[in-house]
């Protein structure tokens, strides 16, 4: 089998080599799984530019998510043949790949593998910040950073079916339109104005109930000042932080720019503050990303969301499909497929 090793920090086109390895052995509580696609996440960007303390050391295989079908389950060889949507603690950059057997969920035969990978990431963390974390009301007034993007589009769809009132931030008029036609209704460039006025003229009166930070740094207390009394921010990303130089200072910087936040503040509010980081609750809640992963599939059944690739690479471009999403100009799901 092929896996793609992460080797260098930096430039994509320098960071990956291939490599022929044996097959991992699966045990008992394990699935393996022979991969037809995989994921692009912002946390694969982030680990291969030396900022994601939750990466393994060099040389290492990245990848959250894979698709494919089964090829080994020791404890239910029922499962093998099935067709499959996996998480995977790293090691989703390759031809086959072994996952806990909670981590696995089988897909509809309708649901290509493409667009199956498009629902592990982006759809659980979106999943998991509104029905596990959440209690949206009809007509909350929620906004979002990277409306564009893979959680973004997913928060949408799942907040149009709760029947809030959706604030969408994006980075050029093409994805403006592009959210408008997923029904969000106030969608801003963040480069052609200040959103916090922007926002503030468009809400009046009003507040936001819930705002979900991807971006983190300065944004953090831009949204703290646009949110309501009983509001909450959801934070699950520090993009602002990728792409920055000069290591500790930039890191220093970014949490600087966040500020600290007294509990007393948030308890005279009645606010909250949620953070998301989908790695802990796989390795510490097993259950409850498995839960996710099955409510997403009957929201998909049910045709509540629909998810949206925005490109397809070939496993041995992965250069380009990274610096695709570093660019962040990718409207949807980034995936590589294996020949």
């Amino acid at each position: 089998m092929e896996t793609i090793l992460l080797t260098n920090k930096g430039n994509a086109d320098k960071a990956f080599e291939f490599k022929k390895i044996d097959k991992p052995h699966v045990n008992t509580d394990e699935i393996g799984i022979s991969v037809k696609c995989f994921g692009i996440n912002y946390a694969d960007v982030m680990a291969r530019n030396g900022l994601y303390r939750e990466a393994p050391p060099m040389p290492c295989t990245l990848g959250y998510e894979v698709s494919g079908v089964v090829d080994s389950c020791p404890s239910n060889p029922e499962m093998e043949g099935k067709r499959v949507l996996a998480f995977t603690r790293f090691g989703g950059y390759s031809q086959y790949t072994v996952t806990p057997i909670d981590a696995v969920v089988e897909i509809p035969d309708d649901l290509s593998f493409q667009k199956a990978c498009a629902l592990a990431t982006q759809y659980v963390t979106a999943y998991y910040a509104i029905y596990e974390c959440l209690h949206i009301h009809e007509g909350d007034h929620c906004m979002m950073h990277a409306a564009a993007g893979g959680v973004g589009i997913a928060l949408i769809q799942m907040l149009k079916a709760k029947g809030a009132k959706i604030y969408g931030l994006v980075g050029s008029d093409k994805k403006v339109e592009f959210i408008k036609s997923l029904g969000v209704d106030h969608a801003i460039n963040y480069r052609r104005c200040d959103y916090e006025v922007e926002m503030k003229k468009i809400l009046g009166d009003n507040r936001l109930d819930v705002a979900f930070n991807s971006v983190g740094g300065a944004s953090y207390k831009k949204d703290k000042r646009l949110c309501g009394f009983g509001s909450k921010q959801v934070l699950y990303g520090g993009a602002e932080r990728s792409g920055k130089k000069f290591g500790m200072l930039s890191s220093v910087n970014f949490l600087r720019k966040m500020g600290f936040q007294s509990p007393i503040f948030l308890m005279m509010r009645s606010q909250s503050i949620i953070g998301i980081n989908m790695l802990k609750i796989a390795d510490y809640k097993p259950h409850i990303l498995q839960n996710c992963m099955k409510g997403v599939i009957d929201l998909y059944k049910e045709n509540k969301i629909n998810p949206l690739l925005d490109s397809e690479f070939k496993a041995k471009d992965i250069a380009k499909a990274h610096k695709r999403l570093e660019g962040r100009e990718s409207i949807g799901k980034i995936v590589c497929s294996w020949d």
